[in-house]
This record gives structure tokens, C-alpha cells and sequence, in this order.
């Protein structure tokens, strides 16, 4: 067994007056002055020793509560010096101390604050891992953009999340970004990176939302070609058109009919590249919507009832899943809206065969258009609403492109994919 510093001091301290005692005892005893004198010297000598053990323990003790109270997290202790030199240095090195560990403390509680302040003002999406790569915490950008309160996330991997953009992020590594396209239209800005904890790695992701930013630099883009081209076509077509019926005019009815066919021909299609460029401008020219509190059901039946005859032709039937008893009310342009109708369900109806089947349901949350003709490839249902594309030989892509325009300025959100059943679906949700 180990015997500690202080009483090995009083095991030394006792033998060695004992000792005097017995040797004083034996020496002196016959000489009574000298045996009293050295008596008074033994018990001087003890108390003596009694008070340098006192200033022997007084150090430690106050090492001893110092320590406790830097276990206890406690820096607002500090001691007052004794007047002894050799206590006061060691007073003097533990307040100092006190005072930085307090001023450490202080500040890095700031800074924590600060950064977790930064992080929920944050404009872009940020969560947090743990050790074990598991979702620790998310901002309230991440909850917002996601819709999502913050309890569903918590201890969750990202592959465990319902959400196509993290089912592609469960790759990604620290130092790395990319950049996803979900649903034809939300894009999104990804990077991974890491902090050291406790001396460990801990992971965190940054998403950036790019669909308004892209979306706004391709309607600049295509709008300001649009416009040269349409005033160039425009004052082009008027001037040659006007030149063609004049020649026209001058040859007479019955010579030069060969001529006069190809000049109404060539005018013809002066009228046709007209309206092909004013398609084009259409898009750029979409007013602002004039929105009114619209029964949306039946909206939406009468533009399938407007459709039914050109689906009925092909040998499609079109379904309307409509609550005759609930009235859904929605403050929209109906006009526009129902050019959005008329263009999708002409797209399902070019995509089913005979016997398919265009299935049309509203609720309260959204507006489904479904069929079950030939599904959308991975490929193309990425670029699907990028401006003008068109899977179609002598297509324009300005149905989907006026479509994307009419819904994002009614703030509406909206998807188009085909399911593993077979279904395509385009989804309408209605903004919260």
C-alpha cells in the first residue's frame, strides 16, 4: 500500500521527537534544569513542526480546490493572497489562469452562439452529422425548403430521407460538390465538407436552391433572342409579303399561273413562319396573371370535357376522378391555367396508344394528370422543361415551356415522371 506524502511528514516528524524525548530522557534526567530547558525545546520543536505542516498543507489545499473547481466548470473562483511569497506565486498562477480559462470560455461561448445564430439566418440549407454520419441537426432553411420540422430528421442517414435529391448524395465526399437536377425543373447545389470534434471528423452538407436564379437567366436569355428575332422575321415577313401580293396582283389571271401558285405558296408560308415566331413570342410576352377565386374541379372537367372528342378519336379514354359533393377554390387565372390543361393532357394524349387510359383527379393539396401511354426515359424526363425542348420531330418544346412559365408565376409547384407502375403523372401542388 502506497502511504501518501503527508502522513509519511508525520510518521518522520513523530519518531524523530520521540527519539529526542527518550534520549533527553536518559541523558539529562539527573539534571533537572537542562531535562526541563530541552523539555520546552522538544515541545517548541512540535509545535514548530505542527505549523510547517499547516503552510505545507495550505498549498495543496488550495490546488486541491482549484482543481475542483475547474472540474465543476466553475472560473468565477479565485483566491486572495496570504502574505506568504511562496503561496502567493502559486495564488497569483491559478488566478491568472482562472481569469484566461474565463475569457476562453467566454468566447468560445460567443462564437458558438454567433455560429449557431449564422447558421438558422443562413439562406442556404445546411445539416449537420454526427460522429456516425447521421443527421445531428438541420437549419431552419433546410425544414423550409424540404418541409420538414426539425424532430424527422434527427439520427437519420440521408438515404433513409424521402427525398430524390439525398438518395444521389449518399456518394458524395467530403471536399466534393454537385450539382442535381430533380423533376425536370428544381436544381439544386450541393457541397460536403467536414469539422474536427472532439478530435474527430463530423461532416456537414451545404445545399444551395438554383432553380429561381436558373430559371430567371434562361427566361432573360431566351426572351431577349425571342425579341430580336421576332422584330427581324416580323419586319422582314411584312415587307417580302407585300412585295409577293403585288407581283401577284400584276400577272394576269391567265398567263404565268405556274408563277402565281408559287408566289401564294411563298406567302403561305410567310403566314405559317409568322405564327411559328409568334408562338415563340407568346412565351416572352405572358402577362402578369389576373388571378380569381376559381372552382378549380370544374375547370378542370371542362377542359377534359374540350378534350375528350381528340382523345376519343385515338381510341383513349379520359377519366375524371371529381367529388361531386367538394368544391376545391383556388385563386388563380383560369385562362391561363386552362391553357396548362389543354397543353398536358395533348401531351398524354400523344403519348397513349389506343385503349390507354388519361386520368384526371383533384384534391385539395394538388391536381394529378395521369395516363398509362408510354412512359418519359430517364434522359429526357431530365431535360423536359428546359426551354423549348421537344422529343417531337417538328416540335417547337413551347408547350411545356409556356407551362413551366404560366405555373411558376401562379407559385404553383409541379413534377412530371413516369412511376415504376407505368403511370406518368404531372402534378400540380397547390402552394401552402
Amino acid at each position: 500500500m502506497k502511504i501518501s506524502l503527508r502522513l509519511r511528514y508525520i510518521i518522520f516528524i513523530g519518531i524523530l521527537h520521540a527519539v529526542l524525548i527518550l534520549m533527553i530522557f536518559i541523558l539529562l534526567r539527573e539534571k533537572k534544569i537542562f531535562f526541563i530547558a530541552s523539555e520546552i525545546l522538544i515541545l517548541v520543536s512540535i509545535l514548530i513542526s505542527i505549523q510547517i505542516y499547516r503552510d505545507f498543507l495550505r498549498p495543496i489545499e488550495f490546488v486541491r480546490s482549484g482543481i475542483e473547481a475547474i472540474k465543476d466548470k466553475d472560473f468565477s473562483i479565485k483566491f486572495v493572497p496570504t502574505g506568504k511569497s511562496e503561496i502567493d506565486i502559486l495564488i497569483e498562477v491559478y488566478n491568472l489562469m482562472i481569469d484566461q480559462l474565463r475569457e476562453e470560455r467566454i468566447k468560445l461561448n460567443e462564437q458558438h452562439f454567433f455560429l449557431e445564430k449564422l447558421i438558422e439566418a443562413s439562406p442556404i440549407a445546411i445539416l449537420i452529422m454526427d460522429f456516425d454520419d447521421k443527421i445531428a441537426s438541420v437549419n431552419e432553411k433546410t425544414k423550409n425548403l424540404f418541409q420538414k420540422n426539425g424532430n424527422s430528421w434527427q439520427g437519420k442517414r440521408l438515404d433513409e430521407l424521402d427525398f430524390a435529391l439525398f438518395a444521389q448524395l449518399t456518394d458524395l465526399q467530403d471536399g466534393e460538390s454537385r450539382t442535381i437536377k430533380i423533376n425536370s425543373v428544381e436544381t439544386y447545389k450541393v457541397q460536403r465538407s467536414h469539422f474536427m470534434d472532439q478530435g474527430f471528423r463530423r461532416s456537414f452538407l451545404m445545399i444551395e436552391e438554383l432553380t429561381a436564379d436558373i430559371l430567371e437567366s434562361e427566361k432573360k436569355a431566351y426572351g431577349k433572342v425571342i425579341r430580336m428575332m421576332a422584330h427581324e422575321v416580323n419586319n422582314t415577313l411584312g415587307a417580302t409579303d407585300s412585295i409577293l401580293q403585288t407581283t401577284r396582283n400584276y400577272l394576269a389571271e391567265d398567263s404565268f399561273l405556274d408563277l402565281r401558285d408559287a408566289l401564294g405558296i411563298a406567302s403561305d408560308r410567310n403566314k405559317k413562319l409568322a405564327v411559328f415566331m409568334r408562338n415563340f413570342a407568346d412565351v416572352v410576352r405572358l402577362p402578369v396573371p389576373f388571378k380569381e377565386n376559381t372552382d378549380i374541379g370544374r375547370l378542370v372537367k371542362s377542359v377534359g370535357t374540350f378534350m375528350r372528342p381528340m382523345a376519343e378519336q385515338k381510341g383513349i379514354s379520359i377519366e375524371m376522378d371529381l367529388s361531386a359533393d367538394t368544391d376545391y377554390w383556388m385563386n388563380i387565372d383560369a385562362g391561363q391555367m386552362e391553357q396548362v390543361f389543354v397543353n398536358v393532357i395533348k401531351n398524354a394524349i400523344e403519348a397513349c396508344e389506343v385503349g390507354n387510359v388519361i386520368r384526371m383527379e383533384v384534391s385539395e393539396d394538388n391536381i394529378l394528370i395521369k395516363n398509362n401511354g408510354k412512359p418519359i426515359e430517364n434522359e429526357t424526363a431530365i431535360q423536359l422543361f428546359n426551354p423549348f425542348f421537344s422529343t417531337k420531330k417538328d416540335g417547337q418544346g413551347i408547350g411545356l415551356t409556356l407551362t413551366k412559365e404560366i405555373l411558376l408565376s401562379h407559385g404553383f409547384s409541379f413534377s412530371l415522371a413516369s412511376g415504376p407502375d407505368g403511370w406518368t403523372i404531372f402534378e400540380i401542388s397547390n402552394p401552402k
